[in-house]
């Protein structure tokens, strides 16, 4: 049989993919591996420079695939920081129960928690970006020092909050995953009431005005 001259980033992924559910394990070689799906070897460094980075590479995809299908929808661009949210939570886990055995196959490779960080890695620099552009309401602060703290702050615990909504959703044994919706709606309404800064504004102009009011006595 002729070898395959063609072979896109996805084609490589989706063979990877198959392997590891058949074998439980990442192939030998990439030599091997381009051997058993007949083509040459060449063509998976044209997209991939590892097993490592198709790893990272998927998780990226079921990211990108989660935005594409949010931005589809004329609805989601008019939707607060809250529902933004929300929305991609739920299409990012649809997307994550339709590959299920291997995301849980790649977080509990050998229950290995250092695998898992490193599979991680892209999908976490691409889902901060995002958070960082949701319209969010912060507390309007004067030093550019303050401003970084505070945005790598709600980043970062949005990203906290990714994963351990992940770890729930793999030990979910609800029916359709019920448990983790509740829980998404739960945990992402939970952190936009931590973050409103309404009560926390209000006492900051009580304060303004107390001490104008000070001022002006004196």
């Amino acid at each position: 049989m002729a070898k395959k001259k063609n072979i896109s980033k996805q084609d490589i992924i989706t063979m990877y993919m198959d392997y590891v559910l058949e074998h439980n394990e990442d192939p030998k070689s990439v030599y091997k591996f381009a051997k058993e799906n007949n083509f040459d070897e060449q063509l998976f460094y044209q997209s991939f420079t590892s097993f490592e980075a198709v790893k990272k590479s998927i998780f990226t995809a079921f990211f990108e695939n989660t935005i594409s299908l949010l931005h589809k929808s004329e609805e989601y661009e008019t939707f607060d920081a809250r529902n933004q949210l929300l929305s991609f939570y739920y299409t990012f886990f649809e997307l994550l129960t339709a590959n299920r055995s291997y995301v849980v196959y790649a977080l509990q490779q050998n229950n290995s928690k250092l695998n898992a960080i490193k599979s991680l890695g892209e999908l976490r620099k691409h889902f901060k970006k995002y958070v960082d552009n949701l319209p969010i309401e912060k507390l309007e602060v004067k030093q550019e020092r303050l401003e970084k703290i505070q945005d790598r702050a709600i980043s970062e615990s949005a990203w906290a909050q990714l994963i351990i909504t992940m770890k729930f959703w793999m030990e979910d044994t609800s029916a359709s995953f019920e448990k983790t919706d509740l829980f998404i709606e739960k945990a992402v309404n939970a952190s936009f009431d931590i973050l409103n800064i309404a009560p926390i504004k209000s006492v900051i102009d009580l304060g303004k005005f107390l001490l104008k009011e000070n001022l002006m006595k004196s």
